[in-house]
């Protein structure tokens, strides 16, 4: 039992309730109660009545707050959301909503789960029937015969996609005897191992490093897909035979139709079923069927009926339309219930109608029906003086009281302060059996309201947190190798960067074969036909060239033995090497500068931190406490917050001005355009409400009296904080005391103005804000001469975006742009060339004559943009026609569909950071990508495409998308002409050399790189295709071998390669041992071995005859040594001695340490 569902049990109401379910006496129905009350009573039914329950609700908004609250009180709610149907057959589409679907209904097949809460839209939806979810679950047990081809069969028939590797849910992978997948409701991707024709192991896996974590002894294989086939034979059976019944207008449809099975018989794959659901089951089924044992809850009948019917009437106009397109005809019609079934469902199942207000009636007769005499309370800021005077007169009046105070730390920083008020107080790190009526008790976590139930003398107060407890953990990509030095992406024909020999195209690993070995070499092209043979061995010579010039645009390849490469990697090293030495110059005065230093936070700044309503990230708190702590010291700050749009900068930057202004000091925000600040000092306004701080905004938007009035507030001091343009570094404007400047997107302001600024005030702190993230390694490189946060960890509610890639039709977008209209949404259409946009915005005109279409593009005066923002955002635009000026434009949250116009020619970064300006509220969100009807795509295009239709928070669509980001971002903080040197070398290369530079720059002497050993010998070394397949994977462990330096390395490697690939076969041994070995080698002063016969040659400038001396000692007549213009030592191998048994032999005597001299 938990302490909430013991609250309830005195209450009259409550039992007459209880009483109607255990005797049957249902519909039944409840009134006062709101949603937080919903909340309570049905955990605290399901608690008692040791059930189940299935909450229908009006919208997903309104079921996300109940999960959450439900979850705060004890764990096992899920959300089921409503899915969109991808009728049309041009749609490729993302499946993030379908799959969260199954993975709900997953769980409460098995009945793992306490209450699921769906919409009214999704309990309507029709789907699987559990029976077939259950004949289509397979179960794998470790220990049970069966054959990797048969698990992999059994996937396919549930709907998986194969992958190289598996980054996202619905994939999987096969390699040899190894079987990875990802299953809608597993928390992890699972890996299974085949021992021959029985399965040996079963485990969990990570995404990021591939790597198993906990054993298991079965898992299930469950559906990926909600429309199934057994094979596409049968489907195209099933539509032909549907075809041939068609008569009438439905025979419209026959085009389309076989069209698919055509495809079908062909053996291509249909991007969507959706439209053949009632061909897959003789009788699909609803959500309500899979919860025939669990309670039905309805939340607000009336609001429930209403959103039916808008969302009914809604699919009824888009069905019209594919009626009339010959998409859908007779028998190809039915996807959701009617109205009249679902009352009936209500019927059948004893619905508990929960209502806030008293009405007529319900939706079905009632025979039992009860009022909740309770209050929803307020959420508590934070502030303690205003829980006192709530607390104090409940506890005189003999209340139970709890507090839910947010984090661990708050909760017992509370406790410590009511006790200190003289209220006697409890902290409890888990809710306790029952909540103790003579203390007022304190929990961690929180609701989305307080409760008070006046008959029972219950009060909850809560903190304004996101409830807690619903904070996922995600897996932050923190792996350090998989930073941006990454040949997994690498395919042929992309560029590659050679130390030595410069820029190339990769064209392919080589399998070569040399005095009867076979070795595998990377084949690089050169300019004027050249070829150059690269072993795999000497990987980290080579790494993939990262620049501007990803996208298809040609780069000027460098010829072998050639002097231009030289030069260039010398012009570069001088340029990065005269910018260490000007940011060390600056950071060096910097210090030295006087500043002044806050004192360490004060309990005002902390009670304004307690009142942000979210859960931080952690990256966040990161963040504050750098900025906090610059600040604290005696010289100015200096320092830049990168991260992602939508990461919480703004947050960040508000805590740092709240701390200055605490302090009784003046801060300026400087944005670049007028619209931003009005949105900026909108969240401000907001934020700092209930505090007493002057903030104001100086812009266009104000008259000249009112400027006037600003200017004199901040000459007097009276105004603490200002938000503006560039119009804040006029000569006019004097601060009494500034003690910060935050610039925000400074990527956007001139270096002069940026420079201006800091001549103004050199003594003030200053904090700069840019939306392009940055790559970690340069961060790591710039270490101790300019000081960076960065915010990488994405906030928890962010919901995903529903992505198609589709031709370009013009009909089925204009569709799109109505369908969203009509819920009451706008919409972003990209069109990017500045001198069609007009024609672009006249089409979509002819399709839509009643949408207000307004056009906004880089070209236009800073004036007339900020007016059309700000019509937008008054909602006097319904389509806005644009160029990527969106990328950096303001936040509409109203704006969640978004439609671009060859999405192929942008780059995978752009995409990503404009599909991230929708689905930045509570509603569901659509990108649309579209490419020009009959073109041929390129295959960099297609793969990006299909990267971001399925890019999930942790896919490889995502990283490359944060490193394209990334590079730009390095080219924004670097300048123009550092960029210009970045693009000539690559970017590992040039951070190389930046890094280098900086050590030598702060008197750190630079570590002489090691003279690289090439060995050469008759041994299998390489990775053979059947153990691993796929290109850009053997290229990633080829290189994890050629990084090895120690033994622990060597086991490392092994644990991976068994884990991931299975047994290492020989040659991978030889490949892991040469590697090794050249490593001992090098750190010898060995550069070379080779073999000639039966003898091995050591390479060296510096023999060491007292190390030779040893080796012809204890290795008697196997030792030459040649002292000719290239120094060797020859060593014969034993009898009976492979080349490796040789040379680790000889390496062991040649580097171990001289006995002590007798």
């Amino acid at each position: 039992m938990s302490c909430f569902s013991k609250v309830l049990r005195e209450s009259a109401e409550y039992k007459t309730l209880s009483n109607a379910i255990r005797e049957h006496r249902l519909p039944a129905g409840v009134t006062g109660v709101s949603l937080i009350h919903k909340a309570h009573l049905v955990h605290s039914l399901c608690e008692d009545e040791s059930c189940r329950a299935l909450l229908i609700v009006a919208d997903e908004a309104e079921g996300s707050r109940l999960v959450e609250n439900l979850n705060a009180m004890k764990g096992g709610a899920l959300l089921y959301p409503a899915r969109d149907w991808s009728l049309r057959p041009s749609q490729g589409q993302s499946r993030d909503y379908e799959q969260q679907r199954l993975g709900v209904l997953g769980h409460m097949l098995e009945g793992e789960y306490r209450v699921v809460v769906c919409s009214v839209e999704a309990a309507m939806q029709l789907t699987l029937p559990p029976e077939e979810l259950y004949t289509r679950t397979v179960t794998l047990k470790a220990g049970e015969d069966c054959t990797p081809e048969a698990v992999v069969e059994s996937l396919l028939a549930a709907g998986y996609a194969r992958a190289e590797t598996v980054d996202g849910i619905g994939q999987f992978a096969r390699r040899g005897g190894i079987v990875d997948f990802f299953p809608p409701d597993g928390a992890a991707p699972l890996r299974v191992e085949f021992w021959g024709d029985s399965i040996d192991t079963i485990a969990h896996f990570e995404i990021e490093s591939q790597r198993r974590t906990d054993q298991l002894q079965a898992a299930k294989i469950t559906p990926a897909l909600e429309i199934l086939f057994d094979s596409p034979e049968l489907l195209a059976d099933k539509i032909e035979a549907h075809c041939a019944s068609l008569r009438g207008k439905a025979a419209k449809a026959k085009a389309s139709l076989l069209a698919d099975v055509d495809s079908l018989r062909a053996g291509a794959h249909l991007s969507s079923l959706d439209r053949y659901l009632n061909l897959a089951y003789d009788s699909p089924a609803t959500i309500l069927d899979y919860a025939e044992d669990a309670l039905l809850f309805i939340s607000d009948t009336g609001k429930v009926k209403e959103r039916a019917a808008a969302s009914a009437s809604l699919f009824h106009e888009e069905l019209k339309e594919l009626f009339e397109d010959g998409i859908l005809c007779r028998g190809l019609d039915t996807f959701t219930l009617g109205w009249g079934e679902l009352v009936k469902a209500y019927e059948e199942h004893g619905a508990i109608y929960l209502d806030t207000f008293a009405r007529g009636s319900f939706d079905t007769p009632v025979q039992a029906l009860t009022t909740l005499n309770a209050q929803q309370l307020p959420v508590w800021g934070g502030a303690l003086d205003i829980l006192l005077q709530e607390l104090r007169p409940a506890r005189e009046q003999g209340y139970t009281c709890v507090v839910m105070a947010g984090t661990d730390k708050a909760a017992k920083t509370l406790a410590q302060d009511l006790e200190a008020e003289g209220l006697p107080s409890v902290f409890f790190n888990i809710p306790p059996s029952e909540f103790p009526s003579s203390r007022v008790s304190i929990l961690p976590g929180g609701l989305t309201a307080g409760i008070e139930y006046p008959l029972l003398k219950f009060m909850l107060f809560t903190h304004g947190r996101a409830a807690g407890s619903s904070r996922r953990t995600v897996k932050k990509n923190k792996n350090p190798r998989a930073g941006i030095h990454s040949l997994d992406e690498l395919h042929r024909g992309d560029y590659i960067v050679h130390a030595v020999h410069g820029i190339g195209i990769f064209d392919g690993i080589n399998k070569l074969e040399v005095s009867g070995v076979t070795k595998d070499y990377i084949k690089i092209k050169y300019a004027k036909e050249d070829v150059l043979y690269v072993p795999v061995t000497q990987l980290d010579l080579v790494s993939k060239y990262i620049g501007p010039h990803e996208d298809g645009k040609s780069l000027k390849i460098n010829r072998l033995g050639g002097k231009e490469w030289q030069k260039t990697r010398a012009r570069v090293r001088a340029a990065v090497k005269d910018m260490a030495e000007q940011l060390t110059k600056l950071y060096a005065e910097r210090m030295k500068a006087p500043g002044y230093a806050f004192s360490p936070d004060s309990d005002m700044q902390n009670d304004f931190e307690r009142r942000f309503e979210f859960e931080e990230t952690d990256d966040q708190l990161r963040c504050i406490d750098e900025i906090k702590s610059d600040m604290e010291k005696n010289y100015p700050m200096d320092r830049l917050l990168c991260g992602d749009v939508g990461f919480g900068k703004t947050e960040v930057a508000l805590r740092a001005a709240f701390k200055c202004i605490a302090e009784g000091k003046q801060c300026a925000m400087l944005v670049p355009t007028t619209i931003l600040a009005f949105q900026h000092y909108q969240t401000i306004l907001k934020r700092f409400e209930g505090f007493p701080v002057e903030v104001d905004m100086i812009s266009r938007f104000r008259t000249p009296q009112e400027q006037a009035k600003i200017l004199r507030g901040l000459r007097q001091g009276s105004m603490d904080m200002v938000v503006g343009t560039h119009r804040l570094i006029s000569k006019d404007i004097k601060f009494k005391d500034l003690g910060l400047v935050i610039i925000d997107e400074e990527q956007r302001f001139g270096v002069a103005q940026k420079e201006h600024l800091k001549e103004l005030f050199p003594t003030v702190d200053v904090l700069t804000l840019s939306a392009t993230p940055i790559p970690r390694t340069l961060n790591m490189a710039m270490t101790g001469i300019r000081d960076m946060s960065m915010l990488e960890e994405a906030p928890q509610d962010r919901h995903p975006v529903q992505t198609y890639v589709m031709e370009h039709d013009m009909g089925i977008l204009a569709e799109a742009i109505q369908k969203e209209l009509r819920r009451g949404g706008q919409v972003y259409y990209l069109h990017n060339r500045v001198d069609t946009i007009t024609r672009a915005a006249a089409r979509i005109r002819e399709f839509l004559p009643d949408a207000r279409i307004g056009i906004a593009h880089g070209k236009m005066e800073e004036e007339e943009l900020s007016e059309i923002w700000s019509n937008l955002l008054n909602g006097e635009i319904d389509v806005l026609v644009c160029t990527t000026i969106i990328e950096t434009g303001v936040d509409v949250p109203n704006v969640n569909t978004l439609i671009i116009e060859n999405a192929d020619r942008l780059g995978l970064a752009q995409l990503h950071q404009i599909r991230g300006r929708v689905g930045r509220s509570n509603r569901r969100a659509y990108a649309y990508l579209t490419f020009t009807r009959g073109k041929e795509l390129s295959e960099i295009a297609t793969r990006r495409l299909s990267a971001i239709r399925e890019y999930t928070e942790f896919g490889s669509g995502f990283q490359i998308a944060m490193r394209d980001l990334e590079i730009r971002g390095a080219g924004n903080i670097l300048g123009a002409q550092q960029h210009g040197h970045m693009e000539a070398v690559g970017y590992d290369m040039y951070i190389q050399m930046l890094s280098e530079a900086i050590a030598e720059e702060q008197g750190e002497k630079p570590q002489k790189p090691e003279e690289e050993c090439l060995i050469d010998l008759q041994v299998e070394a390489h990775i053979p295709e059947e153990y691993i397949e796929s290109i850009p994977q053997r290229l990633a462990i080829y290189r994890r071998i050629a990084d090895i330096r120690t033994p622990d390395d060597v086991e490392d490697v092994y644990d991976e390669l068994i884990d991931r690939f299975g047994d290492p076969p020989p040659s991978v041994q030889g490949l892991v041992n040469v590697s090794l070995l050249r490593n001992s080698a090098s750190g010898q002063g060995i550069y070379e071995i080779s073999q000639r016969g039966n003898c091995l040659l050591l390479y060296s400038n510096a023999i060491d005859m007292q190390k030779v001396s040893r080796l012809a000692a204890l290795l008697r007549g196997r030792i030459l040594v040649s002292a000719g213009a290239k120094p060797y030592i020859s060593v014969k191998m034993g009898a009976g001695q492979s080349p490796i048994d040789t040379l680790q032999e000889a390496l062991r005597i040649y580097s171990a340490e001289p006995q002590g001299k007798k």
